[in-house]
């Protein structure tokens, strides 16, 4: 039996940390818990509560050349391709889709991935994530 809870965040990295935040803010419900100004050996950053124990935390690069890597691009994004953020039921996927739209974010058509309802959709930064929703809910 696994030791862990699950994971407590996952970070990530942007050229825009005010664009991301309300992004999240209006389309999934997140709070901002923490935010820290840049000090000489530290980017800016920001710490969301998603919910349910998870937080991402996002840090802000100078620019969108310091990002390495391309997120529109499996593979191009390094070693962790996606983050999956988790609904409670395909109702509040549905919901959370229809926000996406609203939004004009690019996303695509709820479909089961196993025993999963999965949608994908791309942030501000283009970046493609994943809000999934278990199947028997």
């Amino acid at each position: 039996m696994a030791v862990t809870t699950g994971f407590n965040h996952i970070a990530t990295v942007t050229a825009d940390l005010d664009r991301i935040v309300a992004f999240y803010e209006q389309a999934f419900g997140a709070k901002k818990t923490f935010e820290m100004a840049a000090q000489p050996d530290h980017p800016r950053m920001a710490i969301l509560d998603l919910g349910g124990g998870a937080a991402l935390n996002v840090f802000e690069a100078a620019s969108e050349d310091d990002i390495v890597g391309d997120r529109r691009v499996q593979g191009g994004r390094g070693p962790i391709d996606h983050y999956g953020i988790a609904v409670d039921s395909l109702a509040t996927l549905e919901s959370v889709r229809d926000t996406l739209a609203e939004m004009g974010t690019d996303i695509g058509e709820i479909h089961m991935l196993g025993d999963t309802w999965s949608l994908f959709f791309r942030d501000p930064d283009g970046m493609e994530l994943e809000v999934c929703a278990p199947g028997d809910a």
